[in-house]
């Protein structure tokens, strides 16, 4: 029996968009379909508009319903899976997650303009510009912070796994593409994210992309 749920997403070795919600269907041990549309093609908007009334990825479909924003997806994730939770249980610390999630999900343009993703590859990164290195100081601002905070329960920014961590997922991947210096707690949550068996089943998979 085909699984329910269907999400459309874009090329992992490109797609810091799609990677979000694909960590929070995985992590919430949802069953899901996975569409992948290559990135970068002439016909890659014609091939995402046959599934997303925005023209961009990821989409998540169940049945006749449609979500084509990443966090609006995770929320959903989130609702459905009830009996795994995916934002702290703490009302106050439920709050600063989706925070710094919402941040991330609305800002550090420069960093995403010169640290672009491209996951399992490694390169030389020269001296970003001033507003890319604000971007990557205001990142590990927030690790830092919500690990001092929240973090005594686990290794994650709020103790256990969150929507947050999904978040900062794709950031994460470009500071080990790049080789970005971090603190020693910055590196170690760097290391922790890496190590999630989904994300080394995307990078894998992101190697085969061109």
């Amino acid at each position: 029996m085909p699984a329910r749920l269907h999400l459309v997403i874009g090329s992992k070795r490109y797609s810091s968009w799609s990677l979000r919600p694909w960590l929070a269907l995985k992590q919430a041990g949802l069953a899901f379909e996975e569409t992948v549309i290559a990135l970068r093609r002439p016909d890659t908007k014609a091939n995402i508009l046959e599934h997303s009334p925005s023209g961009k990825v990821p989409l998540l479909k169940d049945g006749s319903l449609l979500i084509w924003d990443s966090l609006a997806i995770c929320e959903y994730v989130a609702e459905l899976a009830c009996a795994v939770p995916l934002w702290p249980e703490n009302r106050g610390v439920r709050a600063v997650a989706r925070a710094v999630s919402a941040e991330m999900h609305a800002g550090f343009p420069a960093l995403r303009q010169h640290l672009p993703m491209d996951a399992g590859r490694r390169h030389l990164l020269p001296a970003p510009p001033d507003d890319a290195q604000a971007d990557i100081a205001r990142v590990a601002a927030i690790w830092t912070d919500c690990r001092a905070r929240f973090g005594a329960g686990g290794p994650f920014l709020f103790g256990n796994w969150s929507i947050a961590d999904a978040m900062f997922a794709p950031v994460v991947s470009r500071f080990s593409t790049y080789g970005v210096a971090l603190s020693v707690q910055g590196a170690a949550y760097v290391e922790t994210v890496m190590a999630l068996q989904p994300m080394q089943e995307w990078i894998d998979a992101a190697a085969g992309d061109d």
